[in-house]
């Protein structure tokens, strides 16, 4: 499967964000798209939030599709929740109910990284709701030479940085999100908040790294079995960080196409942190979401 047209269509903007109230709590949200077209919803990996749909969302919304994306709680702007109501089904269960609030039965997810294991987790739970769903770069069991720049990136929060401008020439200068662009400033500017001494990132720590250990302690792989709509997985083929690894190894990829019929596979050559903000990402997500 290769970038078609979809990649040319002109970016639409986001057409508002809301707060959702449902059983896990408030959660923050932004829509493109109108609100009465079958609904997608976005949700993001690990310590991320919703801005990092906005390159996908400009692109693939629109012409008979609404992109919510959300941020998981204790994460952007949705409310922290104690410690002990993390976990990918605690997630999956705030998916559902999110659906639900916005008037659908029935809807596709597009997941990023930990964002598609909630999404398997969510279909594991309630499969014949789910339409279609897309996987960003995850689907097993990632390289283990990838968890220690995993953690890496979790520790920058509750973290005081002087200034939003100077954490973006540090995070630039890292060399590990390729290519930049202004989405990536959208992004952190989005995540952090001003606090005495400069700036912080709004997602809690502590949630974040409860839902790591979760990753840790639970496999991908038995929620396969419940995967029974159709599948789309995008791999970047470049790793992490040169040397690092894969967060889809080929092996996996291969016995994940194995195992759950129907998965169709895009590889992106981009590493894990850009196949979010590329064009070839947009165009095969619109055109697998808009298939009959």
């Amino acid at each position: 499967m290769t970038a078609s047209a979809g990649d040319a269509r002109e970016p639409v903007a986001a057409t508002g964000e809301f707060d959702l109230r449902v059983a896990g709590g408030r959660f923050h949200a932004r829509r493109f798209g109108a609100p009465d077209d079958p609904l997608v919803i976005c949700l993001p990996g690990l310590s991320a939030n919703l801005a990092g749909f906005d390159y996908v969302a400009e692109r693939v919304a629109g012409d008979g599709l609404q992109l919510v994306a959300v941020d998981l709680r204790g994460r952007g702007r949705s409310e922290l929740t104690p410690l002990g109501t993390y976990g990918w089904p605690a997630h999956a269960r705030d998916c559902l109910d999110l659906a639900s609030a916005l008037g659908a039965d029935r809807f596709s997810v597009v997941g990023q990284s930990m964002g598609g294991a909630v999404a398997m987790e969510a279909a594991a739970l309630a499969g014949a709701r789910i339409r279609r769903l897309v996987l960003i770069d995850i689907c097993g069991d990632p390289d283990s030479s990838t968890v220690p720049l995993i953690r890496a990136a979790v520790e920058r929060l509750g973290t005081v940085h002087p200034s939003l401008e100077g954490y973006l020439a540090a995070v630039r200068g890292l060399g590990t999100i390729r290519p930049w662009s202004e989405y990536w400033e959208r992004y952190f500017e989005y995540e952090l908040e001003p606090v005495a001494g400069g700036v912080r990132a709004r997602s809690d720590r502590g949630a974040v790294l409860e839902d790591l250990t979760y990753g840790e302690e639970h496999s991908a792989h038995d929620l396969w079995p419940r995967l029974t709509m159709p599948v789309l997985l995008l791999r970047a083929t470049q790793e992490l960080q040169p040397g690092a690894g894969h967060i889809v190894p080929v092996a996996e990829r291969d016995r994940f196409t194995g195992e759950v019929p129907g998965v169709r596979v895009v590889e992106v050559d981009v590493n894990h942190y850009g196949i979010n903000a590329h064009r070839q990402s947009a165009a095969a997500i619109r055109e697998f979401l808009t298939q009959a």
